[in-house]
């Protein structure tokens, strides 16, 4: 099973919605049953999907305090959406760590993510604050 990377981020992001109502789970079997729901037949994890999970996870508190300056005064991260909130670490997480993902790329995923999985208030949400940090607005 070869998975774009696409589709790695948005299995990543279903991990760590999983792992955030259940930090205790078990993050190889929850990519197990996320990359092959209907087979027990164990499969071989992206190590790409285990990049941005493990990245988010071990960097989570330098990720929000890396996105709560892009947040009005009026928002705090515990106020967010777990959606965007997850989507934005993402992002950050691409934007700070992965060398080889070009920034519009990360952002344009990003917003791809809330297309999927969220809707047209996060989609500008999540874009208003990853514009902001390369330099615009909005995307």
């Amino acid at each position: 099973m070869s998975l774009t990377r696409h589709e790695i981020r948005e299995k990543a992001f279903q991990a760590l919605f999983a792992l955030n109502a259940n930090p205790d789970a078990d993050e190889d079997q929850l990519f197990q049953q996320l990359l092959n729901p209907d087979d027990n037949a164990e499969i071989e994890i992206p190590s790409y999907l285990s990049t941005l999970v493990t990245g988010v996870l071990e960097h989570q508190a330098e990720l929000d305090a890396q996105i709560q300056p892009y947040l009005s005064q009026a928002w705090s991260l515990d106020r967010l959406a777990k959606t965007d909130l997850i989507i934005l670490r993402l992002a950050f997480f691409e934007l700070t760590y992965v060398d080889d993902v070009p920034d519009k790329v990360a952002i344009n995923e990003a917003i791809e993510l809330t297309k999927a999985f969220s809707d047209e208030r996060s989609r500008k949400f999540v874009s208003g604050v990853l514009g902001k940090t390369v330099g615009r607005e909005s995307i």
